[in-house]
């Protein structure tokens, strides 16, 4: 079976067109509407869907994507209800790359080659775990390639070059960029010396590249993809979700401009 996300990469690269990926919280403000967003998006042009399972001690998430994890924990989100939750979506056309961004221990406690298996049955193209290095994931690692599930790893400005290396290397699919020292979050402006950290990254590597970390503004995301392969964007989505209260439109209407402007840098 073809991989959905090396597949789209691949198609985006050929046709000269940057990605979008959006992220949403499993769970926030409920799975059923999580899974209702994941299909609107689709419809709005979004190209990848990082799906984020909520963990009660996250490494590099910031105070929003923090908010909703709470919340959709004490709904009582489980990983066996978001695998459910994909298959549904797959059956009711979902097409485009699923991305599941975890940290590990939620992992771990399912089981990690369970995990795998689970996944890939569902509907996921990749995973993507902050806290996993390379070094620790060889067992994890080599499940993924035994069922086809890619790996994706994050590169951050203070990555020393040859960890940089190392990382491009692993991953699949796509490189993660992090645009900024810290942690997830909307941000008024992205860090001038941006420029410089992705010219050096794009020398050791010709996988693509998406930036992410900070992008929630329209000018961002075309300023952003001008210099990459693509934008994602996170804790803005999760923000206009909150303020929306229920209400899908004016989501959607955020998540088109935001498209836009990402496929015309």
């Amino acid at each position: 079976m073809i991989n959905r996300l090396l597949n789209k990469m691949d198609r985006l690269r050929q046709s000269n067109e940057k990605a979008f990926c959006a992220f949403l919280t499993c769970g926030y403000p409920a799975l059923k509407r999580t899974a209702d967003y994941a299909l609107g998006f689709q419809e709005a042009g979004v190209d990848i869907i990082e799906f984020g399972y909520p963990f009660s001690d996250p490494l590099a998430d910031g105070p929003t994507i923090q908010f909703s994890s709470q919340k959709a924990l004490q709904k009582g989100v489980t990983l066996a209800g978001v695998m459910k939750m994909l298959t549904g979506l797959r059956k009711k056309g979902l097409t485009i790359p699923a991305v599941f961004f975890s940290y590990y221990n939620p992992i771990l406690a399912y089981g990690a080659n369970r995990f795998v298996v689970d996944a890939v049955k569902a509907g996921f193209d990749a995973v993507l775990v902050p806290d996993l290095p390379p070094e620790e994931e060889l067992d994890f690692a080599a499940s993924c390639r035994k069922h086809g599930l890619c790996r994706i790893h994050l590169i951050a400005p203070t990555t020393p070059p040859a960890r940089a290396r190392s990382l491009a290397q692993a991953s699949e699919g796509f490189i993660y960029y992090v645009s900024l020292k810290g942690v997830t979050g909307a941000r008024a402006k992205i860090p001038k010396d941006i420029h410089q950290h992705l010219r050096r990254l794009k020398k050791m590597t010709k996988k693509p590249v998406l930036i992410g970390f900070g992008v929630s503004k329209t000018v961002q995301a075309k300023a952003l993809s001008a210099i990459s392969d693509g934008v994602i964007v996170g804790s803005a989505i999760v923000e206009k979700i909150r303020e929306s209260k229920g209400s899908q439109g004016p989501v959607l209407k955020y998540i088109r401009e935001m498209v836009c402007a990402a496929k015309k840098g």
